[in-house]
């Protein structure tokens, strides 16, 4: 069972300084990620919390499928690492973001609280399909576009602690 995590120290956690720079991410994929951070801010800024919400789970999902390549190893070895059907452990394009995110903390790369919240992101993240929105009854507010986009930044930031102790 997990352990509660409390939102409201969660959202005070200051994380300033957002990097991609340790994130051994090619160059050409890391402009597409920095490019996409920058407009979740703009999305805050004029208050699209669904934009900005489809950002953050886009770019989580990109960071953690970056990090699964640079270490299959590690990743394809996990108990809770993806099978087809035959009992392989699935290619890493077939991957959710459930999957790499369960994996990442199963290896200690994401911590609990990221784990939880990550997962809430990606719930609200797929709200892109408008009928899983509809059927929910739910519509995202800026403060859960907040939340989504902390939830992103502490993620960027164990990912970059992470790689500094490889």
């Amino acid at each position: 069972m997990e352990e509660y995590i409390d939102e409201d120290a969660f959202l005070e956690k200051e994380i300033s300084t957002i990097s991609f720079d340790n994130l051994n991410i090619p160059s050409d994929m890391k402009l597409i990620l920095e490019s996409r951070f920058k407009e979740i801010k703009r999305c805050l800024r004029v208050s699209a919390p669904l934009s900005a919400i489809f950002l953050c789970g886009s770019i989580l999902e990109g960071l953690l499928l970056n990090l699964a390549k640079e270490n299959p190893k590690r990743f394809n070895t996990s108990n809770s690492a993806p099978k087809n059907i035959d009992n392989k452990v699935k290619q890493f394009q077939e991957w959710s973001l459930n999957n790499l995110i369960n994996v990442a903390h199963e290896n200690g790369i994401l911590r609990d609280d990221v784990k939880v919240f990550s997962h809430a992101l990606r719930d609200f993240r797929n709200y892109i399909h408008p009928y899983l929105q509809l059927s929910s009854g739910f519509n995202p507010d800026m403060h859960t576009a907040r939340i989504c986009f902390q939830v992103l930044k502490a993620a960027i930031s164990q990912l970059n602690s992470f790689n500094e102790t490889k």
